[in-house]
């Protein structure tokens, strides 16, 4: 069972309620949809506004917005007043965007890929309420972190999560719990822990109790002994090993390599009311993420995301693996891997739908969604890219950066499972460890 260490609401799941509520949204987007078609963006000669509301969370992968906003893309693609504002948590995410940005909340936000979807449905929302939303773009591939506290160190464990298993039946066995932390019940962090455990037979519906707590606590929360093991962004697990609190057993590029991560999510209403600037808030994004994924820019891209206004976090936390060096803080330090933070190359701003589809199916696995679920029609209303694709083209993005189909095909993972998007099925047969029947 999930407990939520933050403020924040029921995460019991979908009701018939609710269900139909999602419905209800999905006609109600229909209809805003045809009456702003999609020849709307060609229709004015700039942005309906000025600026729009977006929110972050201090994490490596939000760097786009960030830079965005401090390289002045915003302003050149005529959205000077953009505001780019700290969040507390994810929770505190969501709630801010049910406001909305007319309601001293915001319109988007760099988010958790599967958050937009459990939004969409009414899955983590006040009374199961849909919020209809979008997903615009992807932020970034790659470069999160399993990190376990230092107490584990002789275990060995790294990439083969069953060496936990003898140390946590112990510590069971003296009547104290397992605590497994990760920053959102459904959102990409909790599904990283709960697939590196599972393929070590480790079962997190049973064996060990999830906590949520948000990505600048864990480091805190660690060092007072209030989790085991936790998966977060960096720059938090680089942190936990600066400080020789805990070490990392692997990063989730070694769990998945080249998986997607963040989103750029906005209010669907939002985009549809200003169909311009929500192009050219992507435009600024996309030219951000080129920006970020330059190797030439990856020192002042840690002096910025360290300033107190950001992350405020000594710039030696950001950039170690934001080049691709990584100190696990277990005897593995390894330098210029391919498993740094990857913001344009390999596709990594494109939101391939087959990986929505994926999230969807891992939230299924977990009992986040009904079985039920009609997954590719959920996807088809929340992934845009088609937006992206007519961003890209104004943009002038080489054909060769503009993926030919939306589904990046088949995906495997560390521990030989494939996931195929046109059978998700045959994947979730395929798992023994699951919520799912």
């Amino acid at each position: 069972m999930t407990k939520n260490l933050q403020t924040g609401i029921s995460t019991s799941g979908i009701t018939r309620r609710s269900m139909l509520k999602t419905t209800a949204a999905a006609a109600l987007i229909g209809a805003v949809k045809a009456a702003f078609p999609s020849g709307a963006f060609a229709a004015g000669a700039g942005p309906e506004v000025k600026g729009v509301k977006l929110g972050f969370i201090a994490l490596t992968d939000s760097a786009p917005l960030i830079i965005a906003k401090e390289k002045g893309f915003f302003d050149k693609h005529g959205l000077p007043e953009t505001d780019v504002a700290k969040q507390a948590s994810w929770g505190a995410t969501r709630d801010n965007l049910v406001l909305g940005g007319a309601a001293n909340g915001i319109d988007g936000a760099h988010i958790l890929s599967p958050l937009p979807y459990l939004m969409h449905t009414g899955k983590v929302t006040q009374n199961n309420k849909p919020v209809p939303m979008a997903i615009l773009a992807r932020l970034n591939l790659d470069s999160q972190g399993i990190s376990v506290a230092k107490e584990y160190a002789d275990t060995g464990v790294q990439l083969d999560s069953s060496k936990l298993k003898a140390a946590f039946e112990k510590k069971k066995a003296e009547g104290k719990e397992i605590k497994a932390a990760m920053t959102f019940p459904g959102g990409t962090h909790d599904l990283w822990i709960r697939y590196w455990l599972a393929a070590g037979g480790i079962d997190p519906n049973k064996d060990v109790s999830t906590i949520v707590v948000p990505p600048p606590q864990m480091v805190a929360n660690m060092k007072v002994g209030n989790m085991d093991v936790f998966c977060v962004g960096e720059p938090w697990n680089e942190q936990l090993v600066n400080q020789g609190i805990g070490f990392t057993a692997a990063t989730t590029g070694e769990l998945w390599k080249g998986h997607p991560e963040k989103a750029l999510g906005l209010r669907a209403d939002w985009i549809e009311q200003n169909p311009n600037a929500a192009k050219a808030l992507l435009m600024a994004v996309m030219e951000a993420q080129q920006w970020c994924e330059s190797m030439d820019n990856k020192a002042e891209m840690a002096d910025i995301l360290g300033k107190r206004q950001w992350f405020n976090v000594p710039t030696k936390d950001v950039l170690g693996r934001l080049k691709g060096d990584i100190n696990y803080g277990n005897g593995r330090d390894v330098k210029a891997t391919d498993l740094y933070m990857k913001f344009w190359k390999d596709g990594a701003s494109y939101p391939f739908k087959s990986h929505d589809t994926w999230f969807m199916t891992e939230n299924i696995r977990w009992g986040n969604l009904p079985a039920s679920t009609d997954v590719k029609a959920l996807v088809n209303q929340v992934n845009r890219e088609d937006i992206w694709r007519e961003a890209a083209k104004d943009l002038g993005v080489a054909a060769a950066d503009i993926p030919a189909s939306s589904s990046r095909g088949k995906e495997t993972f560390f521990d030989g499972k494939v996931f195929d998007p046109e059978n998700p099925s045959a994947y979730l047969d395929s798992l023994s460890i699951k919520a799912v029947s």
